[in-house]
């Protein structure tokens, strides 16, 4: 059986109006392996792992670890965790 494009769904994390509503920020969480590469590379320190994960899995990545999330009024939405990520489960659309 092959999958289509439309069997795939987006599973993560959406935090919108980042920096000051000049960007969304996204995590794919089937791709995040929990290295917290970004974590470290952030230039504002305002990525987190996820204390207590939803049961929905939704913030569990790969290997069903915590994945990160960006706090709203820290991030200005510059792109380096998204640049740093080896796995691209990151990504950050500015506006």
């Amino acid at each position: 059986m092959t999958m289509t494009k439309e069997d795939i769904k987006y599973t993560g994390i959406k935090v919108e109006n980042v920096a000051k509503g000049k960007a969304d920020w996204y995590l794919f969480n089937k791709l995040c392996k929990s290295c917290y590469l970004c974590v470290a590379k952030c230039p504002v320190k305002c990525l987190h792992p996820i204390e207590e994960p939803n049961k929905d899995n939704s913030e569990l990545g790969l290997f069903e670890t915590p994945v990160v999330k960006p706090d709203l009024e820290k991030c200005i939405g510059c792109g380096t965790c998204q640049m740093t990520c080896p796995d691209c489960a990151i990504k950050v659309q500015r506006k």
